[in-house]
């Protein structure tokens, strides 16, 4: 492909992205205040609002937080030694730390659950 093209095509498609946010944004907005103003069905409301999933499970930002770190910590590993540590090597970190965030935010979930059961 030329220069050209692939210049303009990556043009396209960020402002695509862009006017595709925006979208979004701007429907969920209209969808909340028609929800507010009384005009759409109780049915539907529930949709748009925050979801008890969201308030019982806090930490699931942390979880993926610590699992794209991790990912990058390999990632960085193989870019600091790239004499000393193969691709596959890389890979393997990355499963390998990804795995390790994993189990940390297993432990962390379940003492945070030990603590909410001593207090009820």
């Amino acid at each position: 492909m030329s220069e050209g093209l692939t210049g303009v095509l990556i043009v396209f498609v960020i402002f695509g992205a862009a006017a595709f946010v925006i979208k979004v944004i701007s429907d969920n907005r209209i969808r909340r205040r028609l929800i507010e103003s009384g005009q759409v069905d109780e049915k539907v409301k529930y949709l748009y609002f925050r979801s008890e999933r969201w308030t019982a499970e806090p930490l699931s930002s942390v979880k993926w937080g610590m699992v794209l770190v991790a990912i990058g910590l390999a990632l960085l590993l193989g870019q600091v030694f790239p004499y000393d540590i193969t691709e596959m090597m890389t890979i393997g970190f990355m499963f390998l730390f990804a795995g390790i965030a994993f189990l940390i935010y297993y432990f962390i979930q379940k003492g945070r659950s030990n603590e909410v059961t001593e207090e009820k």
